[in-house]
């Protein structure tokens, strides 16, 4: 399994009328989680797509529990928890506030795409052989 966290603080544009952190801001947290956990492989997002793989997201879900507010530091869990298949490459999400109180859960599922043309393609065997020391 792959685990990664890094800490956001809500900054204040990303608050609603009501001074909760929108709604929407998550799935840029998401995104900041999801970068953090494949550097975890040992290569970066940019080297990704510099390798000709593009991985647009596929299926988004986020359950909410509790608000952030202005200013409140969250930590963004990331989790992949089985050994992706086939072409798509799924990830699971939690964050906490400053207590560990758990705001929201969520899954995101990107799919490897070929940059040359487009296509939706199998997970590259360099990208493979990075997750399977995770999931031995």
């Amino acid at each position: 399994m792959i685990r990664s966290e890094i800490k956001i603080r809500v900054r204040y544009g990303e608050t609603d009328q009501m001074g909760y952190a929108y709604y929407g801001v998550y799935a840029q947290y998401y995104e900041v989680g999801r970068v953090e956990a494949i550097r975890l492989l040992g290569f970066s997002y940019k080297e990704v797509e510099a390798r000709g793989i593009l991985l647009p997201v596929v299926d988004f879900t986020i359950n909410y529990k509790k608000p952030a507010f202005y200013d409140d530091e969250v930590t963004i869990v990331t989790s992949i928890k089985q050994m992706p298949e086939g072409v798509k490459l799924p990830f699971e999400y939690e964050c906490f506030n400053a207590a560990g109180e758990l705001l929201n859960s969520g899954k995101v599922t990107l799919v490897f795409v070929q940059k040359s043309n487009n296509k939706i393609t199998a997970i590259p065997d360099w990208f493979y052989n990075a997750l399977k020391p995770y999931f031995s």
